[in-house]
């Protein structure tokens, strides 16, 4: 089982609204429809960020921190649209590349208690892979207990599916080499990697993500797969870039180079 993440800087322009990489989204989706082929029956769960399109529009309406009033429920069901209209770019790139996808809006079930994910409905998504399908899930607006609403990250919705699915691998595909110490600087470079340990010495030096991210960047992504791998023993993540052509089809067989994040 490997779970694996399109991030919405690799699937979109994050500086612009609404710009998705159309050239990118088809290599890539031809690349899991060759490496499925390859490794027929293996199973896969996919998702993919938001980029911007959903960020952007939950950067203006403040919707990670809560939904309070007419003018932020408005705003809600606008990052809900979008988050759909970039997760149905996605969908159909991998439908016509020749992958059974059927997606899952985690809007649909989820819901949260102060910006922390407390339920999400995952039966129809087990049936699914039970049945040789791959599903597709994103990050999303949820219902918030506290909050009244908020954003829930795909990382956040991979932590709850792992916790039944029991994946060997989270590959996160981005448009960075992996995660860069001295980013922004003349000479970064990719720390091979991350463990509990080093990290409280390097996050420091990790830079924020290019344009609008609401759910924290890269220091997030990092921190959520160093819980997720320390709550399962032998589970790694691995964050590198999807940009370069086989780089998606690599990972998913084995081969991706990057940052290894592992508990020990």
């Amino acid at each position: 089982m490997r779970f694996l993440k399109l991030g919405g800087s690799l699937l979109t322009d994050k500086t612009r609204d609404n710009s998705p990489r159309r050239d990118v989204v088809a290599r890539v989706c031809a690349e899991i429809a060759a490496a499925l082929a390859t490794q027929p029956g293996a199973p896969l769960v996919l998702g993919h960020g938001s980029g911007s399109f959903g960020h952007a529009a939950a950067k203006r309406h403040g919707t990670r921190q809560g939904v309070r009033d007419a003018d932020g429920w408005r705003g809600f069901a606008e990052v809900s649209v979008m988050a759909a209209r970039l997760n149905r770019i996605v969908a159909d790139g991998l439908h016509e590349a020749g992958v059974p996808v059927i997606s899952f809006a985690p809007s649909a079930s989820a819901r949260c208690e102060d910006g922390r994910l407390v339920h999400l409905d995952t039966r129809p998504l087990r049936a699914a892979l039970a049945h040789g399908l791959v599903p597709l899930v994103m990050g999303d607006v949820a219902i918030d207990t506290v909050r009244g609403g908020t954003i829930v990250s795909t990382e956040e919705v991979f932590a709850w599916l792992a916790a039944e699915l029991a994946p060997s691998r989270i590959l996160l595909a981005g448009e960075t080499d992996g995660v860069l110490a001295g980013y922004g600087s003349d000479h970064p470079r990719v720390i091979e990697r991350i463990t509990p340990v080093n990290w409280l010495e390097l996050r420091a030096g990790v830079g924020a993500s290019r344009g609008a991210d609401v759910t924290g960047g890269m220091a997030a992504k990092v921190g959520d797969m160093l819980g997720l791998c320390q709550a399962r023993p032998g589970l790694e993540a691995v964050i590198f870039s999807g940009l370069a052509p086989g780089a998606i089809e690599r990972a998913l067989l084995g081969g991706a180079p990057g940052t290894t994040v592992c508990a020990d």
